[in-house]
């Protein structure tokens, strides 16, 4: 079997695994690379949005010059992001599901050749009508059963207030590693008649699904909402501020970097190396996000160029686990393609990974072998200084209802080392 074929296999696999447990926007094919959901043109924003009065952009890379048709399709999802099955395509779609992306366009002037395809939500041939959570999976016209990335954002409507705050005063320590949120929601002008039933509740911090709290029971009830206070499930470790690079010019260092070189059919550029944080770093970060672009700054979605970017994280050998560079731009979860292998001689973890020209934020992680949410204890640390984001959405299924409709987000950005 091609080796090609085996990596879309393992990909595949993996992607399988963990596509009804998180939302996933993210490439299904070696084929295809920079599978970006954009919030109404703004990149650092999080891909959930007002319903009727904003857009989610959706694109892509395919590595080569030559045209491949691609088919879209939209399918509303429950609040835990399996599908809705319970909802007819009517319900949810108004025009046109299964139609091709016809905007798309060739690389420019770059060393690796690629296509550039980009789809925009709602557009005049497809308008979603619902709130909630939206997955649209992207294959091949001539082959519908082996989809080539999937694209998973929400539009929302605020008829529930969502209101929280952040503190490193937490039930676990003061002012050390971790870092607690609490919460509240108001009904505002939905009827609840059982919280414990009806309202779906997700946090994330950083946007990272491996250690999202979800349901998290609130301790508090009254006729006008729920809280959640001392809520132990709603401590998060701190982490650490993120590392980043900048990589404009093929030709020169950037921000991190220390090479760049070229050796056919790719440069390389070679970062820093990085090792075990032992203090908090205060240095202003995207918290995983990126931003493509070139020094030029002008059609940066066909002119920015490929290149395969070296990562170095000098440590010891976990015993109890892998290391894997995590940020958006690998989907925010342990993607395989990140996953570092140690080299015993240089006494570091190393890993190559094939990435667009711009701006690039990111965070050593370890992940226990037998799978569970990934730790900076080891790589980066936990600092409650830390500015993380934190982001919360509301879903809502009264009694009788046929989905969860996506009713209150709040997202904040905790800095609890102004708050002491």
């Amino acid at each position: 079997m091609p080796m090609k074929r085996i990596l879309f296999l393992l990909i595949l696999l993996w992607a399988l695994q963990t596509s009804l447990t998180a939302q996933q926007t993210r490439s299904l094919s070696s084929d295809i690379h920079t599978v970006r959901v954009v919030a109404d043109g703004d990149v650092l924003l999080p891909p959930f949005v007002p319903l009727g009065r904003s857009r989610i952009h959706i694109s892509f890379d395919r590595m080569d010059h030559e045209y491949t048709r691609y088919i879209y399709k939209v399918q509303f999802c429950n609040a835990d992001w399996t599908p809705a099955t319970e909802v007819f395509e009517s319900d949810y779609l108004a025009g046109f599901n299964g139609q091709p992306i016809e905007d798309y366009e060739t690389s420019f002037n770059t060393a690796q050749l690629y296509t550039h395809y980009h789809l925009t939500l709602p557009n005049e041939n497809c308008r979603l009508l619902l709130p909630g959570n939206y997955r649209v999976t992207i294959y091949d016209e001539d082959d519908d059963e082996n989809p080539v990335a999937e694209a998973c954002f929400g539009f929302y409507t605020q008829q529930m207030n969502v209101s929280a705050s952040v503190s490193a005063n937490t039930d676990i320590d003061y002012n050390k590693t971790h870092q607690q949120v609490t919460m509240s929601v108001a009904y505002g002008g939905r009827k609840v008649v059982d919280p414990r039933r009806e309202l779906h509740t997700v946090v994330l911090q950083n946007r990272r699904w491996d250690n999202a709290a979800i349901d998290v029971e609130p301790n508090i009830q009254n006729v006008n909402g729920v809280e959640w206070t001392h809520r132990r499930e709603l401590i998060f470790p701190a982490g650490n501020e993120y590392h980043k690079f900048e990589l404009l010019d093929v030709h020169q260092n950037g921000m991190g970097v220390d090479r760049i070189s070229w050796f056919d059919p790719y440069f390389h550029a070679t970062l820093f190396a990085s090792q075990p944080a032992r203090n908090y770093v205060d240095d202003a970060d995207a918290n995983g996000s990126y931003i493509i672009r070139h020094s030029g700054d002008e059609a940066n979605d066909t002119q920015s160029e490929y290149v395969l970017v070296h990562f170095i994280f000098e440590s010891e050998p976990l015993a109890d686990g892998d290391v894997y560079v995590c940020g958006l731009w690998a989907d925010g979860e342990p993607d395989p393609r990140c996953r570092m292998d140690y080299n015993e001689a240089e006494g570091a973890y190393e890993t190559a990974i094939l990435l667009k020209q711009g701006y690039y934020s990111y965070q050593y992680r370890s992940y226990p072998h037998g799978g569970g949410a990934g730790k900076t204890d080891r790589t980066d640390g936990n600092f409650y200084e830390t500015e993380n984001e934190y982001l919360i959405l509301v879903y809502h299924r009264p009694q009788g209802a046929r989905y969860d409709a996506l009713v209150g987000m709040a997202r904040m950005n905790g800095d609890p080392k102004r708050r002491r």
